[in-house]
């Protein structure tokens, strides 16, 4: 490394905070290994198809619903409008909140633009059941997909069957506790209303995975009833997230993605379940408040089930933990720290 680079980081992540918009190989750099606690294999396949990194950052973002009204679209209007849509401080800037957001891993699931907190896909469809408790069967293909051949053999490993079954089944659970519906699992998959597996790369649905910590999974709304996990992240069920840096907790994904399977959308509010990202070895399984006023607002509300048993998010805590820096000092100290983690990594 050149001796002058830490001097020349340092002033590249102030003209980061004090500017609209910059985009540099240093913001590629970010993206790829300084964050290496979690790098999203999405955003950094999109920054090797070529072109410069605002290019790659405008593809990441319309993979995820951002797209400028104009085909040459400021990359600072992008930015701004995903700052806004997952609760972060609206600066337009790749300042370093944004970063670590874009570089955890997520759901596959684009991103509805809402001034609402919780939101719906397009026409809010659900499932059409009778008024009252209905049933929803489910069934899960417990194995993984076959090896790839080739010199880059991949072979997939996935939790035991019986974890994996157990994990959906709380999953489910969480979600029938708080709406007037039933989830039962049935071995017959093609008659299910729900059909869980694990899948990896193309995988015949026209949203191909991308291999460990890029899109964790995906589903689909009312009645596809398709959920789709990528076989390729090293999934945890229980403790056993705690072992490996790079594990992903099963249980986690699965209460995301039947949020999908529900009819609801991404939410704005970062303690929620059905906020898109996902960080490794971490669990988030318990519905907020945000997640049940979603999902009640299509079927109901379990008449066993009461809302205040629930405690609001703490939005206010929420935010200080995404806020910006708000003294020059607290920056000048955010970029000593940047700057020397991304030059650590450089020796």
């Amino acid at each position: 490394m050149s001796p002058s680079l830490p001097s020349s980081l340092f002033f590249f992540f102030l003209h980061l905070l004090l500017l609209p918009s910059c985009f540099s190989c240093c913001t590629h750099h970010w993206l790829y290994g300084a964050n290496s606690s979690h790098p999203n294999t999405s955003i950094a396949i999109l920054l090797d198809q070529g072109g410069n990194v605002t290019d790659g950052l405008k593809r990441y973002l319309a993979r995820f619903g951002y797209r400028s009204d104009h085909d040459d679209g400021d990359a600072g209007h992008l930015v701004k409008l995903y700052q806004s849509t997952l609760g972060l401080p609206v600066t337009g800037r790749l300042d370093t909140p944004t970063l670590d957001l874009l570089a955890t891993p997520r759901c596959g699931v684009p991103d509805l633009r809402t001034s609402a907190r919780f939101a719906y896909f397009d026409g809010q469809p659900r499932w059409a059941r009778a008024p009252g408790h209905f049933l929803l069967t489910y069934a899960i293909i417990t194995t993984p997909p076959p090896s790839t051949a080739g010199a880059g053999t991949t072979t997939y490993q996935l939790p035991p069957p019986k974890a994996v079954r157990a994990a959906f089944r709380r999953a489910f659970a969480r979600w029938a506790r708080v709406i007037p519906v039933r989830f039962v699992e049935t071995r017959n998959y093609n008659m299910a209303d729900v059909r869980v597996g694990f899948f990896a790369g193309d995988h015949g649905d026209g949203e191909p995975f991308d291999g460990p910590l890029g899109v964790l999974g995906h589903a689909f709304s009312p009645p596809s009833g398709q959920l789709h996990l990528d076989a390729a992240e090293r999934w945890a069920v229980g403790a056993d997230r705690d072992d490996d840096p790079g594990a992903v907790d099963l249980e986690s994904v699965a209460t995301h993605e039947i949020g999908h399977v529900l009819g609801l959308a991404h939410s704005s509010v970062p303690d929620a379940v059905m906020y898109p990202s996902l960080k490794p070895r971490t669990r988030k399984v318990d519905l907020t408040a945000d997640d049940v006023r979603g999902v009640q607002a299509l079927y109901g509300s379990n008449p066993l089930f009461s809302l205040s048993s629930l405690s609001e998010p703490d939005t206010s805590h929420a935010a200080a933990t995404i806020r910006s820096p708000g003294t020059l000092a607290a920056v000048l100290l955010s970029l000593v720290a940047i700057t020397v983690l991304i030059c650590s990594s450089y020796r």
